[in-house]
């Protein structure tokens, strides 16, 4: 039975982590980072990395988690039904990251790595990962430098990918009963194995390095813009459609509430600190609020 090596990739995780938590921990100094370690010695361990505070980034999390099973939860059998019934062992870095003034986007990443076996067989493995931005008050600059970002890590592998994981990620990130993208996008793959085993994990470390290239200069430009009760009341109202998201259509949610060996709070941590839903809401006309639906909340070809 073919034997896949999962340790390097773990351990590039772990460091990424470390990475990702030090660059949020020198812009936002006042705030504090909350470490957990968790283990269920049966289902897996994880180490979860929360900030919080009244500094930059209201909340965010940076969470690895390595969790197993002895067959393969709903969700997941459900895209690939011939893995029904294999135990199953997953890993994945992912974190959400919540500024606290509303002219910072949110950014979302995840990395990881499935396997899947049966005595008899070999073993099915796949990546997946990607990252998306969803800007509360839109700036091309912003959305360019996102996406020339992510399009240029890309093409070190290929010219076909960008595009390509750039529709899925606009398919994927869509607010289906509110037909509305949840942001502006980026990329996002899955199953992924068409490199082999050493190929794929180069190209998904590649990507996973290259989201604080994307997302730093963002925040920098914007988190000290004057902004007014207004403005606040707008980021937590599209706060609501980001949980609405992430409850309803979300693998990685959905995925660790079926395991049922994950932890909870790391697998919510994607939720905003402070949300509001307004009954029957309509931006005003020729306003912000509204130019974000009309020219942000499409897919575009933002990168040149």
């Amino acid at each position: 039975m073919q034997k896949i090596d999962s340790s390097n990739f773990k351990d590039f995780l772990l460091r990424l982590q470390g990475q990702i938590c030090d660059h949020l921990q020198q812009i936002d100094p006042d705030g504090k980072f909350q470490s957990d370690n968790w283990d269920r010695s049966t289902g897996g361990s994880g180490i979860s990395r929360v900030i919080s505070g009244d500094g930059v980034f209201e909340k965010g999390g940076v969470n690895f988690s390595h969790v197993f099973g002895k067959a393969m939860p709903a969700s997941a059998s459900a895209q690939r039904p011939e893995l029904a019934g294999r135990a199953f062992e997953a890993m994945g870095l992912s974190l959400v990251i919540h500024p606290k003034n509303p002219f910072v986007p949110t950014s979302h990443a995840n990395f990881r790595l499935f396997l899947a076996q049966k005595d008899e067989d070999k073993s099915v493995w796949w990546f997946g990962g990607g990252y998306d931005l969803t800007p509360y008050y839109g700036f091309d600059e912003d959305c360019i430098h996102w996406h020339q970002t992510a399009k240029s890590t890309c093409e070190m592998f290929g010219k076909h990918y960008y595009p390509k994981f750039k529709r899925q990620c606009d398919e994927y990130f869509e607010i289906k009963h509110r037909q509305e993208p949840r942001g502006i996008g980026g990329l996002f793959f899955d199953d992924f194995d068409e490199l082999g085993f050493e190929g794929s994990q180069t190209f998904v470390e590649a990507i996973a390095k290259s989201y604080l290239d994307a997302y730093l200069p963002i925040v920098k430009r914007r988190m000290s813009s004057d902004f007014a009760a207004k403005h606040k009341e707008f980021q937590e109202y599209r706060r609501g459609r980001y949980a609405e998201f992430n409850l309803v259509y979300d693998r990685g949610t959905v995925f660790g509430l079926q395991s049922g060996v994950g932890r909870i709070e790391s697998i919510l941590m994607s939720l905003p600190p402070k949300v509001r839903w307004t009954y029957d809401w309509n931006p005003e006309s020729g306003s912000e609020e509204e130019k974000l639906y009309t020219r942000y909340l499409k897919p575009r070809d933002w990168a040149k």
